[in-house]
């Protein structure tokens, strides 16, 4: 009896951490997708602060506190769009530590000119 328990709280703390990295993998390519799209020449970046929130929202569910934003800034190599996406670390399913993972994600910003 306590070898299966033990067993069964091992296997159970083992897809919890699959869970958190497949989590912090969805936020981390929706923050990546999400700066590639508020920085293409015909949109703003608050495009892709949105489109990474609708990311987020289709691959984990709205069970995921997840706060999106999107600025331009400016760097030695042009105009870029950061997106930074600040989410719950899930612990325990979707419950977790609020704002305790932080992804952002760069792109440069495309224009007409060219």
């Amino acid at each position: 009896m306590l070898v299966g328990t033990l067993l069964t709280l091992l296997t159970l703390a083992v897809i919890q951490l699959a869970f958190a990295i497949y989590v912090r993998n969805v936020v981390h390519d929706a923050a990546v997708e999400g700066a590639y799209h508020g920085a293409l020449a015909d949109m703003q970046p608050a495009d892709g602060a949105t489109r990474a929130q609708r990311l987020i929202v289709t691959a984990v569910g709205d069970g995921l506190d997840a706060q999106v934003t999107a600025v331009e800034t400016d760097s030695a190599a042009g105009a870029q769009v950061e997106v930074t996406v600040v989410a719950t670390l899930p612990l325990v399913g979707l419950i977790g530590i609020p704002a305790a993972m932080e992804v952002t994600a760069h792109a440069p910003r495309e224009s007409f000119d060219r």
